[in-house]
This record gives C-alpha cells, structure tokens and sequence, in this order.
C-alpha cells in the first residue's frame, strides 16, 4: 500500500498551520483537528478499497505462439465488489526473451464492479520452444483517491512457441475472403496451365491474352477469361539446412527459423492446392524425414517436426543430403533447398548437386540475404578496420553472387530474397511455378 500524491498534499498541509502556532496557540489546534481529519479519511479510504480477495484476473492467448510474429495477449480483469469504479495498473511477466513494446510493460483502465476489462498487449517470441509465463502484477486505486494497493496473483503457465502460425491463419482469411493480394503475392491470381475446363471470368490485367475466351467476350461484350484446372497432387520438397550458418540471425530471428516459417506457409497453401508436401532436414548428415502427403494431417505432421528442428554447429554435407533425397524420391519434385551461402566452405559441392539433381527434379536453391553483409558492403571507409569489413563484404557478396550465376547456368532455379520476404516470395514462386506447369 502507498499513499497517493493527493494523500500526500492533504498531510503537508498541516504545515501551514503549525508555521503559524507562533502567531496564535490557535493555530495548533488547527493542525491537530486538520491532521485528525486526514488519518480519518485514510482509515475510511482504506476499509472501503477493495482488497486483493475482491479481484479476479485470468490471463488468455494462443495455445500455439507463433514464432517472430506478434501473439496477442489478454488479461481480463474483474472486480467482484466496490464502491465505485478505480482505476487500475497491471504488469504481466512474460518470458524474458520475448518483444514486447514499452508502451505494453504496464497496462492501465479503469474497472467498475462486476464488469469485466481486457487488456490486451502483443508479445513477438525469436525462438522456437517451451517457455512459461509468470505472476500477475495489479495495482489499483483507492475509493477517495488517497491510497493504492497492489497485489500478486499466481499464473504461472507454460506455453510453447511454434513456426508462424499467425501467417497461416492470416493466409487463410484472405483466400476466404479472395484478398490475397494483401499479402503481396504477385501470382496470387495466376491459374493452372492444364487442360481441363474449370470456369469463366472477367479478364484481369495481369491474364495472358491467350486465355481471353473471344466467343464469351462478344457475347458479354467485355473481355472474358477461360480458367483451366491445373493437375494437382504433384510433388513439393523442402529441404531444410540445419548447419552452423543457419545459426546465424537476422535482427533476433534465426535464419533457420526464417526457413521454418516459410516452409509450414508453403504446406499449408501447397495442401489447398492438393499438392502433397515432404520434409528433410539436414546439417552434415540427412537428419528428418516425412515421406510427402497431402491434406491436413500432413500439415499437422509438418507443424510438429518443424518445432522440434534445432540448428547444429557443423558444416552441411550436401551431397549425402541429396543423395539421400534421391534414393528416397524417384517420382519427380519440386525441391526447394533452404540453405545459407555466406561464408560456406562447401559451395562447389552444392553447385554440383543441384546440377546433378535437376536432371530428375525441378531445385529451386533459396538463401536469405545477409542484412549485416550488406550493409558493410556499402558502409563508408573512414580506417582501417572499415575498410578490412567493406572488402571481406564485397567478397563475400561476389562469391554469392558467382555461386548463384552458377546454378543458373546449369538450369537450377534461385530466389535469394530478405529474411522479412522470404516467406511470400516462396508462396509466390511456388504459385508461378505451378501456374506453367513446371512441376
């Protein structure tokens, strides 16, 4: 319990009268009887603000936190029993390592007896695993304004943090709602390539003209567009480096769970499309593997084995991990390799594979940007370290940009995009893909 700035003012202003007692002996009777009516007041205000037995507060979100997205929180907050409204100051203790803004360290509302408040703050987890929650911290006001009380309340809770969910969902939203385009996918109105009739529409400005139905635009008398149903149950691949570059992070997020994230959009949106979806993960041995399906079950396989992949602090071994890839999948896929380049030793071996691999299948090679190499890449020579940092940057941006031509040139498709793209330039090239019967 502590006194309020108003308490404080009240019990300073009997000062004022005890200054005077030198004028009059009056002056000290003032101060008593004003002193008096103050313990008063405290000791009414006291017996009438609620305790901490007279508040309820329960605390609710996600079973699942979506890793590096932001995870709303809730804590609801009731008072039972009261005079009259208080206000209240609520702090939660989340796990440390998680994002959280200053501004949500400490909620503040005011609470009227029997009618419930959330609050409601958002917490942004940079790893994937088990963590738990702490106490609730209340404080509130008093009924007169004089005093404040606080109290602890158990919650304790455990709470795991998995591969984006959040994007997912989101995903699902728009396509329900034939918004996808708010998730900047440029293919998100791209259609198959087949040969069976699916359907007539109005023609949209990113169409081929070769689609344009002529007999159904002169009788509409505006352009149409015919959509054919694209093959569906192929193949789809993510191949997952687990090595000691995938440790490395962008901002607090590995790179590793950057490729997580985009893997589980890529089977959720793959499942939509009837495609049936694989796993394998690899570091300097074959590490996962999930046989590729299709449907939701699958997805749910994927959600579980991508929140127990942990990054290893070895070089990958590419050759055993596409050899493996080989032997266990004859039909012919689209494999996406996740992978990192800066700073690996093994580049010549992965160009190889992949050469090797696209008489088979269709690789697309994906790497995450280095925010950090990019940087120093252009930052200003001012010494002698600057300029040591700048040239190792420029070297290894060169040797990136050598290995990417490479692949290139031996057909192997690449996509070398920001960590915080990464996920919808997938979707997008998968889409792009599909849509000219690539696969």
């Amino acid at each position: 319990m502590q006194l309020t700035p108003r308490a404080l003012a009240l019990l300073l202003a009997t000062a004022a009268p005890l200054a005077a007692a030198g004028l009059s002996p009056a002056f000290v009777a003032v101060a008593g009887g004003w002193l008096v009516l103050v313990l008063a007041l405290l000791l009414a205000d006291l017996r009438l603000t609620p305790v901490a037995a007279d508040w309820a507060l329960a605390r609710s979100h996600d079973a699942r936190l979506s890793l590096a997205a932001w995870n709303r929180v809730a804590v609801a907050v009731r008072l039972r029993a009261g005079p009259r409204r208080l206000p209240i100051w609520l702090r939660d203790e989340p796990p440390p390592t998680f994002g959280i803004a200053e501004a949500d360290r400490v909620l503040a509302a005011t609470v009227r007896p029997g009618e419930p408040v959330t609050l409601v703050y958002q917490l942004r987890p940079p790893r994937r695993g088990d963590y738990a929650f702490g106490d609730l911290h209340l404080r509130w006001g008093s009924a007169l304004g004089l005093l404040r009380r606080q109290a602890r309340f158990p919650a304790a809770a455990p709470v795991k943090v998995y591969p984006n969910l959040a994007d997912v969902r989101k995903y699902d939203l728009l396509l329900r709602q034939n918004r996808l385009w708010e998730l900047g996918l440029r293919n998100a109105r791209l259609f198959g390539s087949g040969s069976e009739f699916e359907r007539l529409r109005d023609y949209q400005p990113d169409d081929e003209y070769r689609r344009i139905n002529w007999k159904a635009t002169a009788r509409r008398g505006k352009p149409i567009t015919i959509e054919y149903e694209t093959e569906r149950s192929q193949n789809l691949l993510a191949v997952l480096d687990t090595g000691r570059m995938m440790r490395s992070p962008v901002g607090e997020v590995a790179k590793l769970d950057y490729a997580v994230n985009s893997v589980l959009l890529l089977t959720f949106v793959a499942a939509q499309k009837g495609d049936r979806v694989g796993l394998l993960t690899f570091a300097d041995r074959p590490g996962a593997w999930l046989t590729p399906r299709s449907g939701k079950g699958q997805f749910l396989r994927m959600l579980e084995l991508l929140y127990a992949v942990d990054s290893e602090p070895v070089e990958p071994d590419y050759t055993a991990a596409l050899a493996y890839l080989s032997a266990r999948q004859t039909r012919r896929s689209l494999v996406l390799l996740f992978t990192d380049l800066t700073g690996s030793i093994t580049t010549e071996a992965l160009v190889a594979q992949l050469s090797r691999l696209a008489r088979r299948h269709l690789p697309l090679l994906v790497t995450i940007r280095d925010p950090t190499v990019q940087r120093l890449a252009r930052a200003p020579i001012v010494d002698s370290r600057s300029l040591h940092e700048r040239t190792i940057a420029e070297q290894l941006l060169e040797e990136r940009r050598l290995t990417l031509d490479q692949l290139r040139a031996r057909g192997v498709l690449t996509l070398d995009v920001a960590a915080d793209e990464l996920s919808v330039a997938v979707i997008d090239k998968y889409l792009e893909l599909k849509a000219r019967a690539r696969l």
